[in-house]
């Protein structure tokens, strides 16, 4: 395999959930502008709209939107069935959507308990189950989960999301050890402080937990990274290019932390 199709996702389709904003609206542009046909997924249309107005299309490219909402799994897997019985298999799947709410865990509800792991755990499981049958066909598939870098530290305050990524995190490390055998990756990328619009909102209710100015919460953070900064949704994404394409064939099972050496442990 030369260089110019070990990275290319030329000739394959993906399925990017939450891609509206963010990172997941930088992965399916990643997977667009490698060459890949992208189904974009969140809840709202207006929003999908405008990204696929962004998105590469050069021939051959055909992309799609899907209006769903992650807090009804059946009706967002039912979907899924019926757009890929009307346009056929798909290669990647971006498994991506909202974190839960923050707050102390002793406070957290069993309802919100059950949310999230609805959203994540079982959305992701019911997702990887609609596509599975065209990857093993194919004899290539790549799922993606973009979790957090809780899965090595757990974040103060994230106490409902610390423990529902570590879930996935095992769920993911499972499945990749069963699908290997197809040809089928499972990673886990994991962001750090990442300037998205949910980092914004984790500062402003920082700063108001703790009754100081945002920007404190913010230049307390960005003093945690060795590189100095946050990072980008696009850097993100780049990672997510990374394990979508052929070149990482070899690679599966893995927590792949894209923090800027943020993360203390190995």
């Amino acid at each position: 395999m030369d260089s110019s199709t070990m990275y290319s996702l030329i000739g394959k389709r993906a399925i990017a959930c939450g891609s509206t904003q963010g990172i997941g609206r930088a992965c399916a542009v990643q997977f667009a502008g490698l060459g890949a046909e992208v189904t974009l997924v969140a809840r709202r249309e207006k929003a999908l709209q405008q990204v696929l107005a962004d998105l590469t299309a050069d021939a051959g490219q055909n992309h799609h939107v899907l209006c769903a909402d992650f807090t009804d799994p059946d009706g967002l897997i039912e979907k899924v069935r019926h757009h890929l019985a009307e346009t056929g298999p798909v290669d990647i799947l971006l498994n991506n959507t909202g974190g839960p709410p923050h707050g102390p865990i002793v406070n957290a509800t069993p309802a919100a308990f059950r949310q999230a792991f609805s959203m994540h755990l079982v959305c992701n499981q019911l997702l990887v189950q609609a596509v599975l049958p065209g990857m093993k066909q194919s004899g290539y598939g790549r799922v993606i989960n973009i979790i957090s870098i809780s899965v090595k530290e757990p974040i103060k305050g994230l106490g409902i999301s610390n423990t529902t990524r570590w879930a996935v995190a095992a769920w993911a490390k499972t499945t990749a050890g069963e699908l290997a055998p197809f040809g089928i990756t499972v990673n886990n990328i994991l962001p750090g402080y990442t300037a998205t619009a949910r980092l914004e909102e984790l500062i402003k209710a920082r700063a108001q937990d703790a009754g100081v100015d945002a920007q404190d919460i913010r230049v307390n953070m960005i003093a945690q990274v060795p590189t100095g900064r946050l990072g980008t949704p696009e850097e993100i994404a780049a990672a997510a290019g990374f394990l979508a394409s052929p070149a990482a064939s070899y690679i599966t099972g893995i927590n792949l932390p894209v923090d800027g050496g943020r993360t203390a442990s190995l």
